[in-house]
């Protein structure tokens, strides 16, 4: 099993979700697949801006027993197996902590894709997923009940979100679709209120301004 183009691919999605401000220092994962058995996932508590391909680790899907790199593999290694295993369409799955997505988790409401490339990207309908501590298998349980075969972005209460894709790119291209949405949707969010609290404008419009930025 030669491995090393995949772990060389998650170094470098790993780097470009960096740049892009999706990953900060060690937080967000990936998990790609590199066949029907196995998976290549990011280590635990790695720099993802150092990290190499031989730090990424190779794990049996099946069972996650690792098989191949030199570090821990990262706690939410289940979230993504849960993934690979009941969409077996799916080629890359990405977990990050990106502001405004994260920020949209917080408020633990479903957002509604309008028609067009972001309903092909992400589905029609983004859900939330409960609560959950990090890395248990409440919460990739959880997320397992909440897949379908048509949605490609979850919001993790309290947490963050989770993207994937058939391919490495399309499932960045979700990430980035995610944020903009949710930056959008914020901003009317945020708008429509202070048009209801004439007193709260001000601070408001200082949110309004830094997203917009």
């Amino acid at each position: 099993m030669n491995t090393q183009n995949i772990r060389q691919t998650v170094v470098e999605l790993c780097v470009e979700l960096s740049h892009r401000g999706h990953f900060s220092g060690t937080g967000g994962n990936i998990a790609l697949r590199i066949d029907a058995a196995h998976i290549a996932v990011t280590p635990s508590a790695t720099d993802y801006l150092t990290m190499t391909a031989t730090d990424v680790c190779v794990l049996r899907l099946a069972d996650l027993q690792q098989v191949e790199g030199e570090r821990t593999p990262s706690v939410e290694s289940g979230l993504h197996a849960r993934v690979l295993r009941a969409r077996p369409d799916v080629q890359a799955s990405i977990h990050t902590h990106q502001p405004v997505a994260s920020a949209c988790a917080l408020l633990g409401q479903a957002l509604t894709v309008p028609a067009g490339p972001m309903q092909r990207s992400l589905g029609r309908r983004i859900p939330v997923v409960g609560y959950a501590p990090s890395g248990s298998g409440w919460l990739s349980s959880r997320l397992a009940r909440a897949l379908r075969p048509d949605t490609n972005a979850y919001l993790m209460l309290n947490h963050g979100v989770l993207c994937c894709a058939a391919t490495t790119w399309a499932a960045l291209q979700a990430v980035e679709d995610l944020e903009a949405l949710s930056k959008t949707l914020l901003l009317h969010a945020i708008s429509a209120r202070a048009e209801r609290e004439p007193l709260a404008q001000p601070a408001l419009q200082r949110i309004v301004d830094a997203l917009a930025a």
